[in-house]
């Protein structure tokens, strides 16, 4: 998962943050729980603002390869058209640097848009495996 790069999670019951792995955006992504790398508590995104801007990562990550087919096909336009005489070599090299300017400045607002640090709060869980598990023998010997 490429956009994985730069998102963290801030752990409120231990107060550390660290970088979230690939299998832990995808809880996040299907509003699973998982277990804290540090405390060991599960943890959950339960703020429905950052929920939502971790949903629109999906939007940022197309940012980078369509910029650099806009670039390219902007630097050939201005080459051929400073070929065929319909600018000057300083119109191509003005227009070859601002392509440049905004190709870089795209990149750099998505990259910053892309690192956030998400606040997961510790949940108590529905119940624990252990109880499931005690359950399951208590039906079964019933039967």
């Amino acid at each position: 998962m490429a956009t994985a790069i730069g998102i963290k999670g801030h752990c409120a019951h231990c107060d550390i943050t660290f970088e979230l792995k690939p299998w832990q955006l995808n809880a996040i992504a299907i509003e699973e729980p998982f277990d804290c790398p540090y405390c060991h508590r599960v943890l959950q995104l339960s703020c429905p603002r950052q929920l939502r801007q971790f949903k629109a990562l999906d939007h940022w990550a197309l940012v980078h390869p369509s910029m650099a087919v806009l670039t390219c096909v902007v630097l050939i336009v201005a080459l051929v058209a400073e070929w065929v005489g319909l600018i000057s070599v300083i119109g191509q090299l003005n227009v070859s640097l601002v392509v440049l300017l905004v190709h870089f400045l795209a990149l750099r607002y998505a990259r910053s848009r892309q690192r956030i640090t998400l606040d997961l709060q510790a949940v108590m869980p529905a119940l624990p495996v252990e109880h499931l598990a005690r359950i399951a023998c208590a039906r079964l010997s019933q039967q």
